[in-house]
């Protein structure tokens, strides 16, 4: 949500976006409960950065260790915002995904999945087929890898790894890695939008984040009105959600 309103209101501004997530953290802003009850150590640790060098771009941890999954469990405003540059301006919206990473996860594991799986989304939302966008011949994907070459763990899954595995192998973890590994096992093949978050939770350990990836895979594929009733009759602030979401439709 801090995210999304940000993108809505002010347009692209990385420090922007920083400081709302700061507001999250410290007065429960964009909470269900108006507190924030569950924040990772290394989203806590360079958002203390930030407070203190407000430079949103270099206030993420970049080393390997800290690659958590963060910025990939919040990714769809930007997608949704920017979808259309998918087809002839593919090198903005990866830059932006890759952006929208730094104020908490600059590890390159992290930026990586996120020009990855905002390329996905995209192309989803842009009504492309699923098998389509999950082929490792895919179009903006080849492009992507030419522009700049992912990481080569997510190029594993790029290749399909989320295909081949079933678990134990494939693990709801907090590593951005296997998170967006089990987001993609748990949507490539369901039915429909409830099958395929049901498949994600399911996988336990950081169940809400790796559930969280998948349904902006399945939400980005199904769309809002194959979403059941009694998941968005339970959904906090509507008022909010809607009024970001507009915005990010409108553009800034």
């Amino acid at each position: 949500m801090a995210l999304a309103d940000s993108i809505s209101t002010v347009g692209w501004d990385l420090n922007d976006q920083a400081e709302r997530y700061v507001q999250w953290w410290k007065s429960g802003k964009y909470s269900v409960n108006d507190t924030c009850f569950d924040i990772g150590i290394t989203t806590r640790s360079s958002l203390n950065h930030f407070v203190t060098c407000r430079d949103a771009r270099n206030s993420g941890d970049y080393s390997e260790r800290a690659s958590g999954n963060g910025s990939i469990m919040r990714l769809a405003p930007v997608p949704i915002r920017y979808h259309g540059l998918l087809s002839d301006r593919l090198v903005e919206i990866s830059e932006k995904a890759e952006e929208s990473s730094l104020p908490t996860h600059a590890s390159e594991q992290c930026r990586s999945a996120c020009r990855y799986l905002a390329i996905i989304l995209a192309g989803l939302i842009n009504g492309e087929d699923r098998n389509t966008v999950l082929a490792s011949d895919w179009k903006p994907l080849k492009e992507l890898e030419q522009i700049s070459p992912l990481h080569p763990l997510v190029r594993e899954i790029s290749a399909g790894s989320f295909r081949e595995k079933q678990p134990p192998a494939i693990q709801g973890s907090g590593w951005v890695i296997k998170s967006l590994e089990a987001a993609l096992w748990a949507f490539y093949d369901a039915d429909s939008f409830d099958q395929a978050v049901l498949k994600a939770v399911n996988l336990g350990d950081d169940a809400d984040t790796t559930g969280a990836i998948c349904v902006q895979l399945a939400g980005a594929y199904w769309g809002e009105k194959k979403i059941p009733d009694s998941l968005k009759s339970g959904l906090a602030k509507m008022e909010m959600i809607e009024s970001a979401l507009l915005g990010l439709l409108e553009g800034k």
